[in-house]
């Protein structure tokens, strides 16, 4: 069993948890080559990059197998799971706690760090989705909720759904070509506090050709990914997961942490 020595990373709070976790985590959705996977994952878990996201559609569920096969190399509590869920699965409490159970059993796991509901959806109505999100922090099945696909206005009306429980994550699409949430999403949750979990922040890699990640490239000795990357986490409370099922894919995006692009260049990528 493998130890982690975390020190020296990225890390973002998690809202008001008093926890932490990096700013660059690993993704799963779309793995093509799952037995290399499994080794470029175990290697971005020993190089700190120790949180991952995956749900039961990633592969029909061979994503969860396969992050329960590396999690048992390392200490369960050194790894952090986030398990995102179709709003379908939360029309009702035990259809949840069936969802996060078969889950927990292809991963070989008694529990995940969060869970997130995915989407709204016309045939569940809001507020059971949110008591059943709820429920599952009662059973010990998750440690925290978060929500993903929400736009804001339904955003806002769940956390006045909430009786029990903080949601300590939102994720959404963000990546240094598509800033569609800094219009008011991310301004959103920053000031709740509340971590924002950004997915698809390499466009599936066409943000390699982007102008200016290839002059910024340049200027720090970067790759364009390691540019895009550390553009995103230079905004509070925001964590990027990107795709990673090679070692060298791994090696790059461990890249993206340890420095910061200045606040002019910050600005130059924020500008359309």
């Amino acid at each position: 069993m493998t130890s982690l020595d975390s020190s020296l990373y990225d890390f973002k709070p998690l809202s008001n948890t008093g926890e932490k976790v990096p700013a660059i985590g690993i993704g799963t959705k779309g793995i093509q080559d799952y037995r290399a996977a499994e080794g470029a994952i175990s290697y971005g878990f020993s190089l700190g990059l120790r949180l991952v996201e995956v749900s039961d559609s990633y592969g029909d569920g061979l994503a969860e197998e396969l992050i329960g096969r590396v999690v048992r190399r390392f200490k369960r509590d050194e790894i952090f799971i986030v398990l995102r869920l179709n709003a379908i699965k939360f029309s009702h409490v035990e259809a949840a706690v069936k969802a996060v159970y078969s889950s927990l059993r292809r991963m070989g796991l008694s529990y995940v760090d969060i869970t997130l509901a995915d989407g709204v959806n016309e045939l569940v109505d809001l507020s059971v989705q949110i008591k059943a999100l709820e429920s599952l922090v009662d059973k010990g099945l998750t440690r925290y909720i978060g929500l993903s696909n929400f736009k804001l206005k339904d955003l806002i009306k769940s956390l006045e759904l909430l009786s029990r429980y903080n949601i300590v994550a939102v994720q959404y699409k963000y990546s240094v070509i598509d800033k569609r949430v800094e219009k008011d999403l991310l301004k959103f949750v920053a000031d709740k506090g509340i971590t924002f979990l950004a997915c698809s922040p390499l466009e599936k890699g066409t943000i390699i050709k982007n102008p200016k990640l290839m002059l910024l490239s340049s200027k720090y000795g970067k790759s364009p990914v390691q540019v895009a990357l550390n553009y995103l986490i230079s905004r509070p409370y925001v964590v990027a997961t990107p795709k990673s099922e090679r070692k060298n894919h791994i090696e790059e995006i461990h890249g993206s942490i340890g420095w910061r692009l200045s606040s002019e260049d910050i600005r130059y990528l924020e500008r359309e």
